[in-house]
């Protein structure tokens, strides 16, 4: 971390020196293959290796080298700070412990959300403290530790349980499918919560990672909600590079499949990540050449529901390292003929966490938002919102707390990529 913080200060300084002389870009094109050479090493070295020893029947030895924490987020942090000031969309950093600070800046070091250099530049200097802004921070710690803790957590347990059994039925298969798209939705999400409440606590505003995916009509739609940070990255640094739209349809085309192949191998040294990435760039395709306009002349429940079947594919794609797992975790959803509809097993299991899914799909969408909203637009429902905030917020943490003692240890599913 602290040599690829270092490499990223450099170039940026270089970048800036060497400006006039027409330096500039090899400076660049220097500072984005130290970057990326050390991310490449550490993270995908071992899956390069693995594929060339099954193309070439070789035997290459596996590096095996330990995954640094948090790797994919600094890395990607760096380069977007060399991008910026070559760009001259941000001035460069002259103080290594100010850049440094950027890069090791602690709550979102592990799982993003990802913060440009711009974001925060003023703030590492001149921070504004206040009550207000600590109280909020706080507040929204809590909310996210809460959905790791209570919901996520608990998801996850069904999931593993129904993964695991061997009473399988097709009901089985789309619990599997729909319990873990929310799972990582209130990992990730409540990850990106907790480390925008502890930003804001230290005086730092970070930018929205989430805003209510679920509630998309549209796969173009969903990852204009779904990790903001990242699919942003991609778009600024990737997308529009790359030509963007203003291109031929193929070259398009083309443009649109390299950032979605990135995407998904960001994502991990497997497989299944690129075909992730791949399918929602062929979703992206078909939406864009002609079934948008199909979709804005239906209902929008029709929408809805197109958008969440296309959704949950995507996590069991997700889901499923193993390309077997995988076929078979699709097939079998499908299966209406091979399978049972449902068993004993799957029904128990599905009466059995009923609430915690009805619980977590409306806190997938912004209905208790609204209603907050709409109960503080007068002063009594203000009082009453003030005066229930702080003892909600001392409630979940005692009840977190009971989970935290009482259970396993549960990493956020992120900190792996």
């Amino acid at each position: 971390m602290l040599i690829s913080a270092f490499s990223a200060y450099i170039h940026g300084i270089l970048i800036e020196k060497f400006r006039e002389k027409g330096y500039s870009k090899l400076f660049l094109v220097s500072g984005l293959v130290v970057s990326l050479g050390i991310l490449i090493v550490f993270k995908y070295m071992d899956f390069i290796i693995k594929n060339i020893n099954y193309i070439s029947n070789s035997n290459i030895t596996l590096l095996r080298l330990v995954l640094p924490i948090g790797i994919s987020f600094y890395t990607f942090q760096g380069l977007s700070y060399i991008v910026d000031v070559y760009k001259k969309d941000a001035k460069v950093c002259r103080s290594f412990v100010d850049f440094a600070t950027y890069v090791c800046l602690f709550p979102q070091l592990i799982a993003g959300p990802i913060v440009r250099y711009t974001t925060i530049e003023d703030e590492l200097k001149n921070r504004t403290h206040s009550f207000d802004k600590f109280a909020y921070g706080v507040n929204r710690f809590v909310v996210g530790l809460a959905k790791k803790v209570i919901l996520a957590n608990n998801l996850g347990m069904i999931v593993d349980i129904m993964t695991k059994s061997n009473e399988k039925s097709v009901l089985s298969y789309w619990m599997v499918a729909i319990f873990f798209s929310l799972q990582i939705y209130y990992d990730f999400s409540g990850y990106s919560d907790m480390a925008i409440g502890l930003g804001r606590m230290f005086g730092f505003d970070f930018l929205e990672n989430f805003n209510y995916p679920f509630i998309s009509k549209s796969i173009k739609e969903f990852w204009r909600r779904w990790h903001i940070s990242l699919s942003s990255f991609f778009r600024d640094y990737v997308y529009i590079p790359l030509g963007g739209n203003r291109v031929s349809r193929v070259r398009w085309i083309f443009n649109l499949l390299i950032v979605w192949s990135l995407t998904g191998l960001w994502h991990g040294d497997s497989w299944n990540f690129i075909l992730w990435g791949l399918y929602f760039a062929l979703l992206l395709i078909i939406e864009n050449l002609f079934l948008q306009n199909i979709l804005n002349k239906l209902p929008a429940l029709i929408q809805h529901i197109y958008a969440k079947f296309f959704i949950i594919i995507s996590f069991v794609i997700f889901n499923n390292e193993n390309i077997k797992d995988l076929w078979s975790s699709l097939y079998n959803m499908f299966n209406f003929r091979g399978l049972d509809l449902y068993n004993d097993f799957s029904t128990y299991y599905l009466k059995s966490y009923t609430v915690l899914l009805i619980v977590s799909v409306i806190g997938a969408t912004p209905i208790l938002k609204n209603i907050i909203q709409k109960i503080n637009k007068n002063v009594t429902g203000q009082k009453v919102i003030s005066t229930i905030n702080p003892i909600l917020n001392i409630v979940l943490l005692v009840v977190v707390t009971a989970y935290l003692i009482d259970g396993s240890f549960n990493p956020f599913l992120y900190f792996r990529f």
